[in-house]
């Protein structure tokens, strides 16, 4: 199959890694100015991994050449923050065709419908099938010199929907391919709020404001950054996110139960599952506050998440009083200038029921 991987990151380089490393023909893309391993990749001709997953693995082409890198493809992964699917879904847009796939590789925050919507199609539209994954499934690191460190490779916990979900059947048949254990999540609703990011990283990082100021973020921050105060507030914003799920009618894990199943963690609670977690040793604190802690997971998902909880009548008090402290820590007004709603996403006219059926 003729793969083609935009974004060139820690995780476009795993995704690009494991598809060319089984045969299959991998171009990979980068935006300009965001190139910074495409180079290396080029220069040597694909990827090399070290870690969970050993090898190398050619890459048919690599670079910033969006026609280039779209030629013949079959199936596109979008790998990158949530900020930067509707730039890809721009990009992409003069080269698709009816019977490609599209998988927003992780969704973060129904990134499919957020790359349906920039691409110029109808939420209901079926001729391409788009879809999103509630995580990527590795921890990874690119080194900039054409190679990446696979921290781990899980093999359970991945889940995939299509925006509508008349295309997850298509979808699963293609990401099983490499992911044979992906299961079928009932709508992107449950792969956005299976998305545990949003419940561990703005709580533990607001919790350790300070610390991470007066040290630029020189400790760990699994191991040293949560307590059993911090695991409160976390457990707290959980409940509030599976209170969410319960009303879509969906089934989504908690946080932790999710961690065990994906072998970051050992125990299913909210303080030494974390704290202990061998999945999470060594990880350091963010240098800054303003970083993807607060302005992906928290501005993008968790404002998405009450916006969402406001249409299906559920209460979120924890979840919005993070999002005011961190409207107040960070200096700009998150619901005023929430980049992800409802409306963004052509869902604003849409009854509960035409919500559900999606």
């Amino acid at each position: 199959m003729n793969i083609t991987v935009m974004g060139s990151g820690n995780g476009g380089l795993a995704v690009a890694y494991h598809w060319a490393s089984k045969a299959h023909r991998v171009n990979l893309y980068a935006v300009p100015g965001h190139d910074d391993n495409i180079g290396a990749v080029a220069a040597a001709g694909g990827v090399r991994a070290h870690g969970d997953i050993e090898g190398f693995a050619p890459v048919a082409y690599s670079g910033t050449d969006v026609t280039r890198a779209m030629e013949d493809t079959e199936t596109v992964f979008v790998v990158a923050p949530a900020f930067a699917t509707a730039d890809f879904a721009r990009l992409a847009a003069p080269y698709l065709r009816a019977g490609m796939v599209v998988a927003v590789c992780p969704g973060s925050c129904v990134g499919s419908l957020v790359f349906k919507e920039a691409a110029g199609l109808d939420v209901h539209d079926e001729s391409v099938i788009i879809g999103e994954t509630n995580t990527l499934p590795y921890a990874s690191r690119a080194d900039g010199q054409g190679a990446v460190h696979f921290f781990h490779s899980f093999s359970t916990g991945l889940s995939a929907a299509a925006a509508p979900r008349s295309g997850n059947a298509r979808l699963l048949e293609v990401i099983r391919l490499i992911y044979p254990y992906t299961a079928e999540a009932a709508t992107v609703f449950q792969t956005t709020l299976q998305n545990g990011n949003p419940v561990i990283h703005p709580a533990v990082t607001l919790l350790n404001t300070g610390l991470i100021e007066r040290t630029g973020g020189d400790f760990n921050f699994y191991e040293d950054g949560v307590t059993e105060s911090v695991g409160r507030l976390m457990a707290g914003v959980d409940r509030e996110r599976m209170a969410i799920a319960d009303a879509l009618g969906v089934q989504i894990l908690s946080e932790p139960e999710l961690g065990v199943a994906q072998g970051y963690m050992t125990e299913a609670n909210y303080t030494t599952g974390y704290s202990a977690a061998p999945g999470f040793r060594g990880i350091k604190a963010p240098d800054r506050i303003a970083t993807r802690y607060l302005t992906e997971d928290l501005a993008y998902t968790m404002v998405f998440w009450t916006d969402l909880a406001a249409r299906l009548g559920v209460a979120t008090p924890v979840m919005d009083a993070l999002i005011q402290i961190a409207s107040v820590v960070l200096g700009r007004d998150l619901i005023a200038k929430a980049p992800r709603t409802l409306a963004s996403v052509q869902l604003d006219g849409l009854s509960t029921e035409q919500l559900l059926k999606l």
